[in-house]
């Protein structure tokens, strides 16, 4: 099969969930024989991810305006013009903002399967605006393809309840088994290759909850034991991201920026506890991945972070600092706490081989 990929910023090593998600999934998925091709944005491409090709999967950078508001759906319109001429079997389109554009796509004469993240009008950048164009490209994406994938339960049922659509194929994110690295340089740069710390990933906004991340930190006490480390940046700096850096400096955090591989192999390696006090998530890769590692963690307690591998000590209202500083006392930090999670559900191997079947079922390739 031919297959376009859009919504995606782009791969490889570009910061986001969806990204990660798009890097671990379409590589499989040329492995198995089939003729991949991701369309990114080009305000992500940089001199180290300048390339035609990753891995077996085609890459075709098209525009996309650096402005939060219209990047992805002026991104989108062009990205499904240029996939017309790709004359895919199947277009598939990630999100619910480039989901505006499905019905352009079917008008186009192309097959389209998307996959729903989450609702992204929770997140908390967005304004009234936004929020409505992201609640239609839901329902339109929801309406209009011909077969929508949901990474989570949740996902699924805001689909069944709001646009009667019970026919998602509910496959998850997933996460690989590491290698810890042997080796701690990276950490001695930060001063904490002997200390206890603290671990969160993600974007600098809002919605993540790293503002109440810090003041439970300054909070708790925890300063003079154990370190906290935020490794993530915000794709387009803002007031928010702004002030989330002068917090986290006034609180002595460890900020690295964006970070992937043998350094972000190193933080996940040693750390003693991870944490993610989100608003908003769809199935959170960075928990997967801290889970992977065998940390321990605190989670917020919205919906989409319940997943059954936990349990009901690692969860805190999302929002109250007063909770989650007592949560991160009640952890014993000084020490790695190792467990032990039974991630089965999520195989990458297996999302890929599930994932072909949708397109399968939707091209009826026998």
């Amino acid at each position: 099969m031919k297959i376009v990929v859009t919504g995606t910023r782009g791969i490889p090593a570009i910061q986001g969930g969806v990204e990660t998600h798009c890097e671990q999934l379409y590589p499989r998925i040329a492995a198995m024989g089939h003729d991949v091709t991701v369309i990114r944005r080009t305000p992500y491409i940089t001199p180290q991810n300048r390339l035609s090709e990753f891995k077996g999967v085609r890459l075709v950078d098209v525009y996309a305006p650096r402005k939060k508001s219209v990047e992805a759906i002026v991104h989108t319109f062009l990205a499904v013009i240029k996939a017309r001429r790709l004359n895919p079997d199947v277009l598939h389109i990630h999100a619910i903002g480039p989901s505006l554009m499905v019905p352009f796509a079917r008008l186009l004469g192309m097959k389209v399967v998307t996959t729903n993240h989450g609702p992204d009008y929770d997140r908390q950048k967005w304004g009234k605006l936004a929020r409505t164009a992201l609640r239609l490209g839901e329902r339109l994406g929801t309406r209009f393809s011909n077969k929508v994938i949901v990474i989570s339960n949740v996902i699924a049922g805001i689909l069944r309840d709001n646009y009667g659509r019970s026919d998602t194929e509910l496959i998850f994110n997933g996460v690989e088994k590491p290698v810890r690295s042997a080796g701690r340089e990276y950490l001695r740069e930060w001063g904490i290759e002997e200390r206890p710390y603290i671990v969160a990933l993600g974007r600098f906004v809002k919605e993540k909850g790293f503002h109440d991340l810090i003041e439970a930190y300054a909070a708790s006490g925890l300063r003079e034991r154990c370190a906290l480390v935020i490794a993530g940046d915000s794709d387009h700096p803002d007031e928010y991201s702004e002030a989330l850096k002068r917090q986290a400096r006034d609180a002595g955090v460890v900020l690295t920026g964006f970070i992937r591989g043998e350094r972000l192999n190193q933080l996940m390696s040693y750390a003693s506890l991870f944490v993610l006090p989100s608003y908003h998530e769809g199935l959170p890769i960075a928990l997967l991945e801290a889970m992977s590692y065998d940390l321990d963690v605190v989670v917020s307690d919205i919906p989409a972070n319940r997943i059954p591998e936990l349990e009901e000590d690692d969860f805190f209202p999302a929002g109250d600092v007063a909770s989650l500083a007592t949560l991160l006392e009640k952890k014993n930090v000084a020490h790695r706490a190792t467990r032990t999670y039974n991630l089965a559900n999520y195989d990458w191997d297996e999302i890929a081989a599930r994932t072909v079947d949708v397109y399968r079922e939707v091209c009826r390739y026998k």
